[in-house]
Protein backbone atom coordinates (compact mmCIF):
# COMPACT_ATOMS: atom_id res chain seq x y z
CA UNK A 1 0.00 0.00 0.00
CA UNK A 2 1.25 3.37 -0.67
CA UNK A 3 1.04 5.74 2.12
CA UNK A 4 1.46 9.56 1.77
CA UNK A 5 4.60 11.20 2.80
CA UNK A 6 3.06 12.14 5.93
CA UNK A 7 2.12 8.41 6.70
CA UNK A 8 5.92 7.51 6.12
CA UNK A 9 7.10 10.48 7.87
CA UNK A 10 5.30 9.43 11.05
CA UNK A 11 6.15 5.81 10.96
CA UNK A 12 10.14 6.81 10.67
CA UNK A 13 10.12 9.07 13.37
CA UNK A 14 8.36 6.41 15.37
CA UNK A 15 5.31 7.83 16.01
CA UNK A 16 3.27 5.61 14.04
CA UNK A 17 3.01 2.25 13.41
CA UNK A 18 3.07 0.46 9.86
CA UNK A 19 -0.43 -1.35 10.63
CA UNK A 20 -2.07 2.10 12.01
CA UNK A 21 -1.11 4.02 9.66
CA UNK A 22 -2.47 1.52 6.77
CA UNK A 23 -6.14 1.81 8.72
CA UNK A 24 -6.02 5.39 8.90
CA UNK A 25 -5.18 5.58 5.36
CA UNK A 26 -7.93 2.66 4.42
CA UNK A 27 -10.65 4.67 6.46
CA UNK A 28 -9.84 8.29 4.70
CA UNK A 29 -10.60 6.98 1.46
CA UNK A 30 -13.46 5.07 2.55
CA UNK A 31 -14.62 8.22 3.91
CA UNK A 32 -13.33 10.50 1.44
CA UNK A 33 -11.36 12.52 3.52
CA UNK A 34 -7.18 13.27 3.74
CA UNK A 35 -5.35 11.06 5.31
CA UNK A 36 -4.14 14.30 7.58
CA UNK A 37 -7.95 14.81 8.73
CA UNK A 38 -8.52 10.99 9.51
CA UNK A 39 -5.13 10.72 11.39
CA UNK A 40 -5.50 13.49 13.81
CA UNK A 41 -9.52 12.89 13.85
CA UNK A 42 -8.87 9.27 14.95
CA UNK A 43 -6.39 10.66 17.84
CA UNK A 44 -3.78 8.35 17.17
CA UNK A 45 -1.19 11.79 16.68
CA UNK A 46 -2.20 14.84 18.04
CA UNK A 47 -1.96 17.76 16.33
CA UNK A 48 0.13 19.25 18.41
CA UNK A 49 2.37 16.23 18.44
CA UNK A 50 2.48 16.41 14.52
CA UNK A 51 3.50 19.91 14.27
CA UNK A 52 6.39 19.27 16.07
CA UNK A 53 7.40 16.13 14.20
CA UNK A 54 7.06 17.77 10.62
CA UNK A 55 9.01 20.59 12.20
CA UNK A 56 11.60 18.27 13.00
CA UNK A 57 11.42 15.72 10.03
CA UNK A 58 10.78 18.54 7.54
CA UNK A 59 13.46 20.95 9.17
CA UNK A 60 10.72 24.20 8.86
CA UNK A 61 9.85 26.31 11.32
CA UNK A 62 6.86 25.84 13.84
CA UNK A 63 4.69 28.66 14.24
CA UNK A 64 1.87 29.12 16.40
CA UNK A 65 -1.33 30.92 13.81
CA UNK A 66 -3.38 31.88 16.34
CA UNK A 67 -0.63 34.27 17.53
CA UNK A 68 -0.33 35.80 14.09
CA UNK A 69 -2.10 39.18 12.90
CA UNK A 70 -3.67 37.17 9.93
CA UNK A 71 -5.08 40.92 9.14
CA UNK A 72 -1.78 41.92 7.91
CA UNK A 73 -1.10 38.66 5.50
CA UNK A 74 -1.59 39.29 1.96
CA UNK A 75 -5.05 39.09 0.84
CA UNK A 76 -5.76 37.41 -2.92
CA UNK A 77 -2.80 36.23 -3.87
CA UNK A 78 -4.37 32.68 -3.52
CA UNK A 79 -7.94 30.90 -4.55
CA UNK A 80 -9.32 30.61 -1.21
CA UNK A 81 -11.15 26.86 -2.73
CA UNK A 82 -7.36 25.95 -2.73
CA UNK A 83 -6.32 27.38 1.03
CA UNK A 84 -9.87 25.02 2.01
CA UNK A 85 -8.86 22.20 -0.18
CA UNK A 86 -5.05 22.00 1.63
CA UNK A 87 -6.07 23.46 4.97
CA UNK A 88 -3.16 26.01 4.18
CA UNK A 89 -2.56 29.74 4.97
CA UNK A 90 -0.74 32.80 3.19
CA UNK A 91 1.35 34.24 5.78
CA UNK A 92 3.29 36.38 3.80
CA UNK A 93 5.37 37.18 0.57
CA UNK A 94 9.09 37.61 0.14
CA UNK A 95 10.10 38.61 -3.07
CA UNK A 96 9.36 35.53 -5.40
CA UNK A 97 8.40 33.20 -2.78
CA UNK A 98 5.63 32.83 -0.15
CA UNK A 99 6.05 31.86 3.28
CA UNK A 100 2.79 29.13 4.21
CA UNK A 101 1.66 27.77 6.91
CA UNK A 102 0.45 23.68 6.28
CA UNK A 103 0.43 21.12 8.55
CA UNK A 104 1.44 18.43 5.88
CA UNK A 105 4.80 19.99 4.53
CA UNK A 106 5.23 16.44 2.48
CA UNK A 107 2.21 17.24 0.52
CA UNK A 108 3.97 18.06 -2.94
CA UNK A 109 0.65 18.36 -4.74
CA UNK A 110 -0.40 21.35 -2.68
CA UNK A 111 2.71 22.92 -3.56
CA UNK A 112 2.30 22.04 -7.55
CA UNK A 113 -1.07 23.88 -7.21
CA UNK A 114 0.40 27.26 -5.14
CA UNK A 115 3.18 27.81 -7.80
CA UNK A 116 0.58 27.21 -11.04
CA UNK A 117 -1.91 30.06 -8.93
CA UNK A 118 0.88 32.16 -8.20
CA UNK A 119 3.68 31.38 -10.43
CA UNK A 120 6.01 31.54 -7.18
CA UNK A 121 7.83 29.29 -5.45
CA UNK A 122 6.50 27.78 -1.63
CA UNK A 123 8.23 28.24 1.19
CA UNK A 124 6.65 25.99 3.99
CA UNK A 125 6.58 26.75 7.96
CA UNK A 126 4.67 23.95 10.11
CA UNK A 127 1.21 25.08 12.03
CA UNK A 128 -0.91 22.97 13.88
CA UNK A 129 -3.79 21.15 12.09
CA UNK A 130 -6.72 21.61 13.64
CA UNK A 131 -5.73 25.66 13.90
CA UNK A 132 -5.59 26.17 10.30
CA UNK A 133 -8.89 23.91 9.71
CA UNK A 134 -10.84 26.61 11.98
CA UNK A 135 -8.79 29.62 10.70
CA UNK A 136 -9.61 28.47 6.91
CA UNK A 137 -13.11 27.53 7.84
CA UNK A 138 -13.72 31.02 8.97
CA UNK A 139 -12.00 32.80 6.27
CA UNK A 140 -11.30 30.81 2.78
CA UNK A 141 -14.86 32.33 1.68
CA UNK A 142 -14.66 36.06 1.24
CA UNK A 143 -16.80 38.37 3.95
CA UNK A 144 -19.24 39.21 1.26
CA UNK A 145 -20.13 35.49 0.06
CA UNK A 146 -20.44 34.12 3.61
CA UNK A 147 -22.81 37.63 4.28
CA UNK A 148 -24.71 36.73 1.68
CA UNK A 149 -24.96 33.02 1.92
CA UNK A 150 -24.98 31.96 4.99
CA UNK A 151 -28.62 32.10 6.57
CA UNK A 152 -31.84 29.70 5.75
CA UNK A 153 -35.09 31.15 6.10
CA UNK A 154 -36.62 29.00 8.88
CA UNK A 155 -34.52 31.49 11.34
CA UNK A 156 -35.75 34.74 12.04
CA UNK A 157 -36.18 37.69 14.62
CA UNK A 158 -38.88 37.52 16.30
CA UNK A 159 -42.01 39.92 15.21
CA UNK A 160 -42.17 41.63 18.55
CA UNK A 161 -38.33 42.82 18.51
CA UNK A 162 -38.34 43.97 14.92
CA UNK A 163 -40.97 46.28 15.59
CA UNK A 164 -38.08 47.93 17.49
CA UNK A 165 -36.66 48.92 13.53
CA UNK A 166 -39.65 50.12 12.85
CA UNK A 167 -40.06 52.58 15.55
CA UNK A 168 -36.10 53.78 15.29
CA UNK A 169 -37.06 56.19 12.65
CA UNK A 170 -33.80 58.65 13.66
CA UNK A 171 -31.79 55.71 13.34
CA UNK A 172 -30.11 55.40 9.89
CA UNK A 173 -31.51 52.32 8.21
CA UNK A 174 -29.30 51.66 5.50
CA UNK A 175 -26.61 50.91 8.86
CA UNK A 176 -29.08 48.78 10.53
CA UNK A 177 -30.44 46.71 7.98
CA UNK A 178 -27.61 46.55 5.57
CA UNK A 179 -27.80 42.80 4.42
CA UNK A 180 -24.77 41.29 5.00
CA UNK A 181 -24.38 42.86 8.04
CA UNK A 182 -27.87 41.34 8.99
CA UNK A 183 -27.17 37.71 7.60
CA UNK A 184 -23.72 37.59 9.22
CA UNK A 185 -25.62 38.09 12.67
CA UNK A 186 -28.14 35.57 11.70
CA UNK A 187 -25.24 32.89 11.03
CA UNK A 188 -23.22 34.11 14.16
CA UNK A 189 -26.30 33.31 16.27
CA UNK A 190 -27.53 30.08 14.76
CA UNK A 191 -23.65 28.67 14.51
CA UNK A 192 -23.60 29.54 18.45
CA UNK A 193 -27.00 28.02 18.71
CA UNK A 194 -25.99 25.05 17.18
CA UNK A 195 -22.51 24.53 18.86
CA UNK A 196 -24.25 24.75 22.38
CA UNK A 197 -22.17 27.90 23.05
CA UNK A 198 -23.40 30.00 26.19
CA UNK A 199 -22.01 33.71 24.82
CA UNK A 200 -21.27 35.42 21.81
CA UNK A 201 -18.11 37.82 22.11
CA UNK A 202 -18.48 40.36 19.14
CA UNK A 203 -14.70 42.33 20.13
CA UNK A 204 -13.66 44.95 18.03
CA UNK A 205 -9.56 45.98 18.02
CA UNK A 206 -6.96 48.15 16.50
CA UNK A 207 -6.64 45.99 12.88
CA UNK A 208 -8.65 43.74 13.44
CA UNK A 209 -12.68 42.58 14.52
CA UNK A 210 -13.23 39.07 16.03
CA UNK A 211 -16.28 36.80 17.08
CA UNK A 212 -15.37 34.30 20.21
CA UNK A 213 -17.88 31.78 21.17
CA UNK A 214 -17.46 30.70 24.82
CA UNK A 215 -18.36 26.32 24.37
CA UNK A 216 -18.27 24.13 27.51
CA UNK A 217 -16.85 27.16 29.57
CA UNK A 218 -14.18 28.02 27.10
CA UNK A 219 -13.37 30.53 24.95
CA UNK A 220 -12.94 29.92 21.04
CA UNK A 221 -12.35 32.08 18.27
CA UNK A 222 -15.10 31.32 15.48
CA UNK A 223 -14.75 34.10 13.02
CA UNK A 224 -12.67 37.37 11.99
CA UNK A 225 -14.90 39.29 9.72
CA UNK A 226 -13.86 42.72 8.67
CA UNK A 227 -12.93 45.40 10.61
CA UNK A 228 -15.31 47.71 8.53
CA UNK A 229 -18.70 46.42 9.49
CA UNK A 230 -17.80 47.22 13.80
CA UNK A 231 -20.40 49.91 13.50
CA UNK A 232 -22.86 48.80 11.60
CA UNK A 233 -23.42 45.09 13.58
CA UNK A 234 -23.30 46.96 16.68
CA UNK A 235 -26.18 48.97 15.62
CA UNK A 236 -27.94 46.30 14.33
CA UNK A 237 -27.73 44.51 17.84
CA UNK A 238 -28.74 47.33 19.65
CA UNK A 239 -31.80 48.68 17.58
CA UNK A 240 -33.31 44.99 17.88
CA UNK A 241 -31.92 44.88 21.78
CA UNK A 242 -34.03 47.89 22.33
CA UNK A 243 -31.21 49.88 23.28
CA UNK A 244 -30.40 53.40 22.26
CA UNK A 245 -28.40 53.32 19.05
CA UNK A 246 -27.00 56.97 19.76
CA UNK A 247 -25.25 56.22 23.03
CA UNK A 248 -21.90 54.63 22.69
CA UNK A 249 -20.51 55.96 25.44
CA UNK A 250 -21.65 54.00 28.13
CA UNK A 251 -22.53 50.63 28.83
CA UNK A 252 -25.99 49.22 27.79
CA UNK A 253 -28.01 46.07 28.08
CA UNK A 254 -30.64 44.79 26.39
CA UNK A 255 -32.29 41.41 24.90
CA UNK A 256 -34.08 39.63 22.28
CA UNK A 257 -35.65 36.85 20.95
CA UNK A 258 -34.76 34.63 17.85
CA UNK A 259 -37.34 32.00 16.23
CA UNK A 260 -35.46 29.25 15.37
CA UNK A 261 -37.80 26.55 13.35
CA UNK A 262 -41.63 26.94 13.84
CA UNK A 263 -42.28 26.53 17.74
CA UNK A 264 -39.04 27.48 18.93
CA UNK A 265 -37.67 30.98 20.14
CA UNK A 266 -34.38 31.95 21.94
CA UNK A 267 -33.87 34.74 24.49
CA UNK A 268 -30.57 36.56 24.60
CA UNK A 269 -29.38 39.13 27.02
CA UNK A 270 -27.39 41.13 25.12
CA UNK A 271 -24.52 43.94 26.78
CA UNK A 272 -22.33 46.49 25.48
CA UNK A 273 -19.32 47.87 26.71
CA UNK A 274 -17.24 50.64 24.88
CA UNK A 275 -14.04 50.20 24.56
CA UNK A 276 -10.65 51.81 22.90
CA UNK A 277 -11.71 50.73 19.41
CA UNK A 278 -15.67 50.88 19.48
CA UNK A 279 -18.45 48.97 21.26
CA UNK A 280 -17.63 45.34 22.76
CA UNK A 281 -20.95 42.97 22.54
CA UNK A 282 -21.13 40.12 25.06
CA UNK A 283 -24.86 38.31 24.14
CA UNK A 284 -25.96 35.33 26.10
CA UNK A 285 -28.39 32.75 25.34
CA UNK A 286 -30.49 31.61 27.45
CA UNK A 287 -32.46 28.77 26.36
CA UNK A 288 -35.73 27.96 27.97
CA UNK A 289 -35.85 24.34 27.49
CA UNK A 290 -32.45 24.41 29.61
CA UNK A 291 -35.18 24.35 32.72
CA UNK A 292 -37.02 21.65 31.46
CA UNK A 293 -34.49 19.20 30.99
CA UNK A 294 -35.27 17.98 34.50
CA UNK A 295 -33.38 17.01 37.42
CA UNK A 296 -31.97 13.77 36.10
CA UNK A 297 -30.06 15.57 33.13
CA UNK A 298 -28.29 18.47 35.61
CA UNK A 299 -26.31 15.45 36.89
CA UNK A 300 -27.19 14.78 40.33
CA UNK A 301 -26.60 11.26 42.06
CA UNK A 302 -29.47 9.29 43.11
CA UNK A 303 -28.55 11.04 46.79
CA UNK A 304 -28.55 13.96 46.17
CA UNK A 305 -30.96 14.57 43.94
CA UNK A 306 -33.40 12.51 46.59
CA UNK A 307 -32.19 15.14 49.56
CA UNK A 308 -33.42 18.27 47.07
CA UNK A 309 -36.82 16.56 46.36
CA UNK A 310 -37.28 16.55 49.64
CA UNK A 311 -36.45 20.34 50.53
CA UNK A 312 -38.30 21.34 47.59
CA UNK A 313 -41.16 19.22 48.73
CA UNK A 314 -41.37 21.14 51.78
CA UNK A 315 -44.26 24.27 52.66
CA UNK A 316 -41.57 26.36 53.67
CA UNK A 317 -37.97 27.42 54.50
CA UNK A 318 -35.29 28.59 52.49
CA UNK A 319 -33.53 27.03 49.52
CA UNK A 320 -29.92 28.04 49.15
CA UNK A 321 -27.99 27.66 45.39
CA UNK A 322 -24.30 28.65 45.76
CA UNK A 323 -21.24 28.96 43.46
CA UNK A 324 -19.39 31.57 41.17
CA UNK A 325 -20.78 33.21 37.99
CA UNK A 326 -21.79 30.79 35.21
CA UNK A 327 -21.52 27.96 37.69
CA UNK A 328 -25.24 26.55 36.48
CA UNK A 329 -27.17 28.07 39.40
CA UNK A 330 -29.84 29.72 37.27
CA UNK A 331 -30.29 26.58 35.88
CA UNK A 332 -31.14 24.62 38.68
CA UNK A 333 -33.55 27.20 40.22
CA UNK A 334 -35.85 26.95 37.20
CA UNK A 335 -35.03 23.41 37.34
CA UNK A 336 -36.66 23.38 40.93
CA UNK A 337 -39.27 25.95 39.96
CA UNK A 338 -40.36 23.87 37.06
CA UNK A 339 -41.32 20.88 39.22
CA UNK A 340 -42.79 23.22 41.58
CA UNK A 341 -44.66 25.06 38.61
CA UNK A 342 -48.63 23.81 39.09
CA UNK A 343 -51.71 25.13 38.95
CA UNK A 344 -52.27 25.20 42.37
CA UNK A 345 -49.37 27.42 43.42
CA UNK A 346 -48.85 30.89 43.32
CA UNK A 347 -44.72 31.33 42.22
CA UNK A 348 -43.17 34.68 41.85
CA UNK A 349 -39.59 35.99 41.36
CA UNK A 350 -37.30 38.55 41.62
CA UNK A 351 -34.35 38.10 39.03
CA UNK A 352 -31.44 41.22 37.57
CA UNK A 353 -32.70 40.53 35.27
CA UNK A 354 -35.07 37.81 34.67
CA UNK A 355 -32.69 35.21 31.80
CA UNK A 356 -35.23 31.94 31.68
CA UNK A 357 -39.29 32.71 30.88
CA UNK A 358 -41.27 30.11 32.70
CA UNK A 359 -44.94 30.36 31.70
CA UNK A 360 -46.99 29.90 34.95
CA UNK A 361 -44.30 31.69 37.00
CA UNK A 362 -44.94 35.64 37.94
CA UNK A 363 -41.41 36.91 37.24
CA UNK A 364 -40.25 40.07 37.90
CA UNK A 365 -37.28 42.30 36.75
CA UNK A 366 -35.41 44.59 39.01
CA UNK A 367 -35.27 48.29 38.10
CA UNK A 368 -32.71 50.15 40.46
CA UNK A 369 -33.68 53.80 38.69
CA UNK A 370 -36.73 53.27 39.44
CA UNK A 371 -36.13 52.27 42.47
CA UNK A 372 -37.69 48.51 42.08
CA UNK A 373 -34.41 46.71 44.31
CA UNK A 374 -35.27 42.92 45.76
CA UNK A 375 -36.28 43.86 48.85
CA UNK A 376 -39.25 46.40 47.56
CA UNK A 377 -39.99 43.25 44.81
CA UNK A 378 -40.12 40.89 48.34
CA UNK A 379 -42.49 43.00 50.32
CA UNK A 380 -44.60 43.35 47.30
CA UNK A 381 -44.50 39.48 46.82
CA UNK A 382 -45.67 39.12 49.92
CA UNK A 383 -49.14 40.67 49.36
CA UNK A 384 -50.05 38.82 46.70
CA UNK A 385 -50.89 35.42 48.76
CA UNK A 386 -47.29 33.64 47.22
CA UNK A 387 -46.89 29.79 47.91
CA UNK A 388 -42.83 30.07 46.39
CA UNK A 389 -40.78 33.11 46.22
CA UNK A 390 -37.43 32.82 44.35
CA UNK A 391 -34.75 35.76 44.72
CA UNK A 392 -32.66 36.13 41.81
CA UNK A 393 -29.61 36.91 44.47
CA UNK A 394 -29.40 37.89 48.24
CA UNK A 395 -26.87 40.54 48.02
CA UNK A 396 -27.58 42.61 51.54
CA UNK A 397 -28.61 42.89 54.87
CA UNK A 398 -32.38 44.16 54.08
CA UNK A 399 -32.99 41.57 51.20
CA UNK A 400 -32.04 38.50 53.49
CA UNK A 401 -33.96 39.62 56.51
CA UNK A 402 -37.08 39.27 54.28
CA UNK A 403 -36.50 36.67 52.49
CA UNK A 404 -35.84 34.81 55.76
CA UNK A 405 -39.19 36.54 57.08
CA UNK A 406 -40.91 34.81 53.91
CA UNK A 407 -39.31 31.41 54.86
CA UNK A 408 -40.42 31.78 58.51
CA UNK A 409 -44.27 32.13 57.51
CA UNK A 410 -44.96 29.90 55.67
CA UNK A 411 -43.22 30.32 51.97
CA UNK A 412 -40.45 28.48 50.34
CA UNK A 413 -37.91 30.81 49.32
CA UNK A 414 -35.24 29.94 46.85
CA UNK A 415 -32.21 32.29 45.93
CA UNK A 416 -28.71 32.20 45.23
CA UNK A 417 -25.10 33.61 47.40
CA UNK A 418 -21.56 33.54 46.00
CA UNK A 419 -19.78 31.59 48.12
CA UNK A 420 -17.25 28.63 47.73
CA UNK A 421 -19.18 26.07 49.19
CA UNK A 422 -22.11 24.71 51.30
CA UNK A 423 -21.06 25.49 55.04
CA UNK A 424 -18.78 28.39 54.04
CA UNK A 425 -22.71 29.49 52.98
CA UNK A 426 -23.96 29.83 56.67
CA UNK A 427 -21.12 31.90 58.02
CA UNK A 428 -21.50 34.32 55.34
CA UNK A 429 -25.04 35.00 56.03
CA UNK A 430 -23.58 35.20 59.85
CA UNK A 431 -21.15 38.07 58.66
CA UNK A 432 -23.98 39.73 56.86
CA UNK A 433 -25.68 40.31 60.16
CA UNK A 434 -28.40 37.81 60.36
CA UNK A 435 -29.16 36.74 63.68
CA UNK A 436 -27.87 32.74 64.14
CA UNK A 437 -31.56 31.72 65.31
CA UNK A 438 -32.98 33.48 61.88
CA UNK A 439 -30.65 30.96 60.05
CA UNK A 440 -30.98 27.81 61.86
CA UNK A 441 -35.19 28.38 61.66
CA UNK A 442 -35.13 29.44 58.14
CA UNK A 443 -32.67 27.65 55.76
CA UNK A 444 -33.50 24.01 55.37
CA UNK A 445 -30.70 22.76 52.76
CA UNK A 446 -27.78 24.37 50.73
CA UNK A 447 -26.53 23.24 47.49
CA UNK A 448 -23.13 24.80 46.25
CA UNK A 449 -22.30 23.50 42.68
CA UNK A 450 -19.65 24.07 39.90
CA UNK A 451 -20.13 23.20 36.14
CA UNK A 452 -16.74 20.26 34.69
CA UNK A 453 -16.78 19.51 31.34
CA UNK A 454 -17.76 15.80 30.31
CA UNK A 455 -15.49 13.49 28.66
CA UNK A 456 -15.96 13.42 24.64
CA UNK A 457 -17.37 9.24 24.86
CA UNK A 458 -15.74 8.83 21.25
CA UNK A 459 -12.29 9.45 22.09
CA UNK A 460 -11.77 9.44 25.86
CA UNK A 461 -8.98 7.23 26.78
CA UNK A 462 -7.54 5.51 29.81
CA UNK A 463 -4.88 7.45 31.48
CA UNK A 464 -2.57 5.49 33.89
CA UNK A 465 -2.21 7.98 37.00
CA UNK A 466 -0.24 6.97 39.83
CA UNK A 467 -1.24 6.34 42.74
CA UNK A 468 0.40 9.05 44.58
CA UNK A 469 -1.42 11.14 42.69
CA UNK A 470 -4.67 9.85 43.08
CA UNK A 471 -4.31 9.72 46.51
CA UNK A 472 -2.98 13.57 46.72
CA UNK A 473 -6.26 14.45 44.93
CA UNK A 474 -8.49 13.01 47.50
CA UNK A 475 -9.25 9.47 46.85
CA UNK A 476 -9.30 7.23 49.82
CA UNK A 477 -6.76 3.91 49.97
CA UNK A 478 -10.15 1.75 50.08
CA UNK A 479 -11.57 3.53 46.65
CA UNK A 480 -8.52 2.23 44.71
CA UNK A 481 -8.91 -1.27 44.44
CA UNK A 482 -9.03 -1.75 40.77
CA UNK A 483 -12.46 -1.78 40.18
CA UNK A 484 -12.51 1.41 38.19
CA UNK A 485 -10.46 2.82 35.72
CA UNK A 486 -10.02 7.20 35.12
CA UNK A 487 -10.18 8.71 31.60
CA UNK A 488 -8.45 11.46 30.00
CA UNK A 489 -9.27 13.97 26.93
CA UNK A 490 -7.63 13.79 24.28
CA UNK A 491 -9.73 14.92 20.59
CA UNK A 492 -11.13 14.55 18.12
CA UNK A 493 -13.34 15.69 15.04
CA UNK A 494 -16.93 15.26 17.07
CA UNK A 495 -15.51 17.00 20.39
CA UNK A 496 -13.91 20.44 21.84
CA UNK A 497 -10.22 18.89 22.73
CA UNK A 498 -11.19 16.05 24.04
CA UNK A 499 -14.96 17.52 26.25
CA UNK A 500 -18.27 17.46 24.94
CA UNK A 501 -20.99 19.11 27.41
CA UNK A 502 -21.06 20.17 31.04
CA UNK A 503 -22.16 17.76 34.02
CA UNK A 504 -22.74 19.54 37.22
CA UNK A 505 -20.81 18.84 40.70
CA UNK A 506 -22.43 19.22 43.65
CA UNK A 507 -22.40 18.70 47.46
CA UNK A 508 -25.90 19.03 48.80
CA UNK A 509 -26.42 19.71 52.61
CA UNK A 510 -29.48 19.43 54.60
CA UNK A 511 -29.93 21.90 57.28
CA UNK A 512 -30.25 18.92 60.28
CA UNK A 513 -31.05 19.31 64.19
CA UNK A 514 -27.09 18.81 64.90
CA UNK A 515 -25.92 21.65 62.05
CA UNK A 516 -28.70 23.96 63.75
CA UNK A 517 -27.20 23.60 67.20
CA UNK A 518 -23.84 24.71 65.64
CA UNK A 519 -25.39 27.55 63.92
CA UNK A 520 -27.01 28.42 67.12
CA UNK A 521 -23.63 28.10 69.17
CA UNK A 522 -22.37 30.50 66.46
CA UNK A 523 -19.94 27.05 65.54
CA UNK A 524 -17.36 27.85 62.19
CA UNK A 525 -17.66 27.07 58.61
CA UNK A 526 -14.92 24.18 60.05
CA UNK A 527 -17.67 22.72 62.67
CA UNK A 528 -20.44 23.04 59.97
CA UNK A 529 -18.34 21.27 57.44
CA UNK A 530 -17.04 18.07 59.48
CA UNK A 531 -20.57 17.42 61.04
CA UNK A 532 -21.56 17.57 57.18
CA UNK A 533 -19.11 15.05 56.53
CA UNK A 534 -20.20 12.80 59.97
CA UNK A 535 -24.01 12.67 58.17
CA UNK A 536 -22.76 11.55 54.37
CA UNK A 537 -22.22 14.79 52.66
CA UNK A 538 -19.81 15.20 49.98
CA UNK A 539 -17.48 18.11 49.90
CA UNK A 540 -17.29 19.43 45.89
CA UNK A 541 -13.93 17.19 45.38
CA UNK A 542 -15.50 14.14 46.67
CA UNK A 543 -18.29 14.54 44.48
CA UNK A 544 -15.62 15.39 41.41
CA UNK A 545 -14.14 12.47 41.93
CA UNK A 546 -16.72 10.59 42.35
CA UNK A 547 -17.67 11.61 38.38
CA UNK A 548 -14.29 10.54 37.86
CA UNK A 549 -14.52 6.94 38.79
CA UNK A 550 -17.84 6.78 36.54
CA UNK A 551 -15.23 7.68 33.92
CA UNK A 552 -17.56 10.90 32.48
CA UNK A 553 -14.64 13.49 33.41
CA UNK A 554 -11.25 13.59 34.25
CA UNK A 555 -9.24 14.31 37.15
CA UNK A 556 -7.79 17.39 35.80
CA UNK A 557 -11.02 18.43 34.70
CA UNK A 558 -12.29 18.14 38.73
CA UNK A 559 -8.64 19.54 40.06
CA UNK A 560 -9.66 22.40 38.00
CA UNK A 561 -12.98 23.36 39.07
CA UNK A 562 -13.07 22.18 42.62
CA UNK A 563 -10.96 23.76 45.35
CA UNK A 564 -9.40 21.98 48.65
Amino acid sequence: MALPGLGRALILAGKLGQKSAEEIYRKAEASRTSFIAELTGSGAVSAADLAHTMSTAFAAPLVDVDAIDLQRAPKDLLDPKICQAYRIIVLSKRGNRLIVATADPSDSQAAEKIKFATQMGVDWVIAEYDKLSRIVAASSVSASDTMDNIIGSDFEFDDSFDEAIAESTETNVSEVEDAPVVKFLHKMLLDAFSMRASDLHFEPYEHNYRVRFRIDGELREIASPPIAIKDKLASRIKVISRMDISEKRVPQDGKMKLKVGPDRVIDFRVSTLPTLFGEKIVIRILDPSSAKLGIDALGYEPIEKERLMQAIARPYGMILVTGPTGSGKTVSLYTCLNLLNKPGINIATAEDPSEINLPGVNQVNMNEKAGLSFAVALKAFLRQDPDVIMVGEIRDLETADISIKAAQTGHLVLSTLHTNDAPTTLTRMRNMGIAPFNIASSVILITAQRLARRLCPNCKTPSDLPRKALLDAGFDESELDGTWVSYRAVGCSMCNNGYKGRLGVYQVMPITEEIQRIILRDGSALDIAEQARREGVRSLRQAGLHKVKLGVTSLEEVLAVTNE
